[in-house]
């Protein structure tokens, strides 16, 4: 209790300087995939009129070559973000027939094989991409690779962190303060980062296809094709979905003291040789197999539920752009597609973000203990398999607390932080949006994952038969809404450049190997 009373002192502080927020900038990257009209996946290529996922910068794939990536460039307010994405997928349904999978897990899957790896041409680059993907497929099994997101990506006004200075007295280098306190975000957005999946969470149920036929010891049957858990969540976030168990049997432990601490341990990741994946090898019979044996090939292998970064300059890796110029935004990986949005998010649900990363800023943070980390680890999935379970505990500094308890607790000493927020904006948009959240703790019916598991139940659906609807429901929307004409000229303009621009990657004439050799040397030198 004593850390919200400092808080609300900075925030009596900060009053004056509340008009800075209009500098902050967020951003979105949007996956899914294409299906068929029988809700599978997509045989297709990625289609030419779309441009080259090499190179256009707002659209591309991710693991898969059906799995397109959406992404907005940086925006000043949550509602730019929301208009740029909404233009891009109408742009999108407007130069293909495919449907978008309107959920984070996948669609009707035919085993392993039937999800093709990402292709991004001839170039070294685009042979890397590749490359990389297929040697998350060895590691980690495609299926998992087939799972989407939102990542939600934040950052502060430099015009902000001044004065903060100011009111911390600080007289460090921009750089090393803004790196310090962003840290400090990340450790608290990890001790409280279950909110998250409690309150957007959009994943309660799966596919059996996507088990393979192995059904899950925690899984319960929904009907003939559906697994779930009656108070799930996200269990993209559960142990059938993305989580570091892997990278922490293969030794990914990162520490969150400091950037330094950050980067250091990113460096030794993508340097040092793993046993696990010198199994695999590298290059079999003329085909690579992975980029590396290291513990993670790059720096992006690295999952987590959030992470720093830094722009980049040509060549750079993310350990290097750290350490020359600290973190730059922070990206928030833990978000669902909401199936209930066109889009697969909604401007509240960012405003609640943006509530929570200030929140976790202007709260004191102190580093991360062992006991920590562990109580961090069972939380999201405790959160991700039960969360919406009335009487479910969560670990709280070697004791136990109801979620629901500390949840409320949060959200009230969140007012001010809201309150501080709205004073740019009369509409007090910030304020409703908590209370918003507010309400949906204390009534988990009202979670996105509770409302999915009872739609399927009323249309007597399988979770498959459930977004499929759904996707066909946004299609038409997307479709039938008035477009820019301007905005959709630019994204075809944009598509015919990044074919351009790949072409002319695939003319350097250097053999991969001594590309990749390159590549991996740069960071020997620093």
């Amino acid at each position: 209790m004593n850390d919200y009373f400092k808080l609300e002192k900075k925030l009596i502080k900060l009053m004056p300087y509340s008009h800075l927020l209009k500098g902050n900038l967020r951003g979105l990257e949007k996956e899914c995939l294409r299906i068929s009209d029988q809700a599978t996946l997509s045989p297709l290529p990625h289609s030419k009129k779309l441009g080259s996922t090499l190179t256009h910068p707002y659209l591309t794939t991710d693991y898969a070559e059906p799995q397109l990536e959406f992404v907005t460039p940086p925006f000043s307010s949550n509602q730019e973000v929301l208009n740029f994405l909404d233009q891009l997928h109408q742009w999108v349904y407007q130069n293909s027939e495919e449907l978008l999978w309107s959920s984070s897990m996948p669609c009707r899957l035919n085993g392993e094989e039937s999800i093709p790896i990402a292709q991004y041409g001839s170039s070294n680059q685009g042979l890397f991409k590749t490359i990389y993907r297929r040697g998350l497929g060895y590691r980690y099994g495609k299926m998992m690779q087939a799972i989407s997101g939102v990542h939600f990506n934040f950052s502060i006004s430099n015009e902000l962190w001044q004065a903060l200075q100011i009111i911390y007295q600080n007289n460090d280098s921009l750089s090393y303060f803004k790196s310090e306190h962003y840290f400090g975000l990340i450790r608290n957005m990890q001790r409280f980062g279950w909110l998250v999946p409690y309150l957007f969470g959009a994943s309660p149920a799966v596919d059996k296809s996507f088990l393979e036929e192995k059904r899950h010891r925690k899984l319960q049957h929904f009907d003939e094709d559906t697994y779930f858990l009656p108070y799930a969540t996200s269990l993209r976030l559960g142990d059938i979905g993305y989580n570091n168990k892997k990278n922490n049997k293969s030794g990914v432990k990162l520490n969150y003291d400091s950037v330094e601490t950050y980067a250091k341990g990113l460096k030794e990741a993508i340097s040092k040789s793993c046993p696990f994946y010198e199994k695999i090898g590298v290059l079999i019979n003329d085909e690579y197999r992975q980029l590396n044996t290291s513990i993670l090939q790059i720096e992006n292998e690295y999952y987590s539920t959030i992470r720093a970064k830094q722009i980049l300059e040509k060549g750079e890796k993310l350990y290097q752009g750290l350490q020359r110029d600290g973190v730059a935004y922070i990206e928030l990986r833990s978000l669902d597609v909401n199936p209930y949005y066109p889009v697969g998010i909604s401007e509240e649900q960012l405003g609640f973000l943006e509530i929570l990363m200030m929140f976790c800023l202007l709260l004191e943070s102190s580093f991360l203990t062992p006991q920590e980390r562990e109580e961090i680890d069972w939380n999201q999935n405790q959160t991700a398999h039960q969360g919406r379970d009335p009487s479910l505990l969560l670990r709280r500094c070697g004791e136990t607390q109801l979620l629901r308890t500390w949840a409320s607790e949060l959200c009230n000493a969140m007012r001010g932080v809201a309150e501080w927020m709205d004073r740019v904006d009369s509409k007090r948009f910030y304020a409703k949006t908590l209370e918003k959240q507010l309400e949906i703790i204390h009534n988990a019916e009202q979670t996105p994952s509770a409302k999915i598991l009872e739609d399927m139940q009323q249309h007597h659906e399988s979770f498959a038969e459930f977004a499929y609807r759904l996707s066909k429901q946004h299609r038409e929307t997307l479709q039938t809404q008035p477009t820019n004409d301007l905005q959709m000229q630019y994204f075809n303009q944009l598509a015919q450049q990044s074919l351009i621009d790949q072409e002319q990657l695939e003319m350097d004439t250097l053999p991969f190997d001594m590309y990749l050799k390159n590549y991996f040397n740069t960071h020997e030198k620093s």
